[in-house]
């Protein structure tokens, strides 16, 4: 320790760091850093192990997402119907085999178009499109580890809109009238459960 002398005060001791002393100052060592690098690289995998999953379930609730936007937009325009008196049977029909799409204000980016009963590699994985033969939309998955397709085999999922009846009430023999009109899926479909 080195000392300040100052003719008006006595001996003042001044700290000396130890950071300033080379001698002491000696960095990582070799193991050191091997140990960090190999927590760093152990970390790393398992994140880089983890992305897939998480991707495919980005795809899932994107999926989901616009299938709730089309079920918003279906009862909107069933609530127009019967708002402007126009829900004949014919009309509801009708409502049952438009594409739903059509009922979006602005339709998703990874929608293809209309086909009619087209083969499964016409259609990019990750994509809607309207299938003109059977009136339903389907979604074409594309991160599919976790999915497990349905009867055909293929990796993708239908929906169509389902037109629900029940017996009119307060009316007898008045027959069966409309209480929901919903999207769902044609068959169930098992991904990530």
């Amino acid at each position: 320790m080195r000392f300040a002398h100052d003719s008006a005060r006595s001996a003042i001791p001044i700290p000396q760091s130890q950071i300033l002393n080379p001698k002491s100052s000696r960095g990582f060592t070799l193991l050191e850093l091997i140990v960090v690098v190999s927590i760093v690289a152990i970390l790393a995998g398992s994140l880089l192990s983890r992305i897939p999953f998480y991707q495919e379930q980005a795809e899932k609730a994107a999926m989901e997402y616009v299938a709730g936007a089309v079920q918003s937009a279906l009862t909107i325009r069933y609530s127009a119907l019967l708002t402007r008196g126009a829900a004949s049977d014919k009309e509801l029909r009708a409502l049952a085999s438009d594409n739903p799409m059509d009922w979006l204000a602005q339709k998703p980016h990874n929608y293809v178009g209309e086909y009619f009963d087209p083969a499964s590699r016409a259609i990019p994985p990750g994509s809607w499109y309207y299938d003109l033969k059977s009136h339903e939309l389907v979604y074409a998955v594309d991160r599919a580890a976790y999915f497990m397709p349905g009867k055909g085999g293929k990796k993708w999922i239908r929906f169509h809109t389902r037109v629900v009846y029940e017996p009119a009430l307060g009316r007898a023999k008045a027959g069966k009238e409309v209480v929901a009109t919903l999207f769902e899926p044609a068959e169930p479909y098992h991904w990530m459960e």
